[in-house]
């Protein structure tokens, strides 16, 4: 990636950071900025005194959150924005609602739904393509029947779900 499409990448990772700005007063000039943060920032060199004080801020914070991530951090939110950018206007606004849907989530659901991503993130590539193919060709009642399923497994059988070994009830003192 050339350091021109790095700064702009950099720019639309940062963005959204401007519209959650926190309160501050002052503007900072320019020269004020660590050489890292005019790097990471230069496609705003040119407008920089005429922000806000506070998209100032939130962009130096994501400058300063994009230099502490690491190399392969890095990569999967170049990743991340080339996946958003390939996503037509109406996918974009499914992800938004799926993400608004995750966010109101009790945090026990939510670390639920982190531990079973992992575990497909884990499988063999064949294999995550098999479910995919196979949740594709489902009927909306037969995925809800899965739905159902997994919730039941999870709610039974502990925060795993697995089903226990022959033998065992899966049930303490049993």
């Amino acid at each position: 990636m050339s350091a021109h499409k790095r700064r702009i990448f950099c720019l639309l990772l940062l963005w959204p950071l401007m519209l959650f700005a926190a309160d501050s007063n002052t503007a900072s000039s320019w020269d004020q900025l660590s050489t890292e943060e005019r790097e990471i920032l230069k496609p705003f060199q040119e407008r920089w005194i005429n922000l806000a004080p506070e998209r100032q801020e939130k962009l130096r914070e994501g400058a300063k959150r994009w230099q502490s991530m690491t190399p392969e951090q890095r990569e999967q939110a170049r990743k991340r924005y080339e996946r958003w950018q390939s996503m037509t206007p109406e996918q974009r606004e499914q992800a938004r609602k799926r993400y608004e849907r995750y966010r109101q989530l009790p945090a026990e659901e939510k670390e639920r739904l982190r531990r079973r991503h992992e575990w497909f993130k884990s499988l063999s590539p064949e294999r995550r393509a098999e479910l995919r193919e196979k949740w594709k060709n489902m009927t909306p009642e037969e995925r809800q029947r899965i739905r159902e399923k997994r919730w039941k497994s999870h709610d039974v059988y502990g925060e795993r779900g697995q089903r226990p070994r022959a033998g065992e009830s899966g049930r303490p003192g049993r």
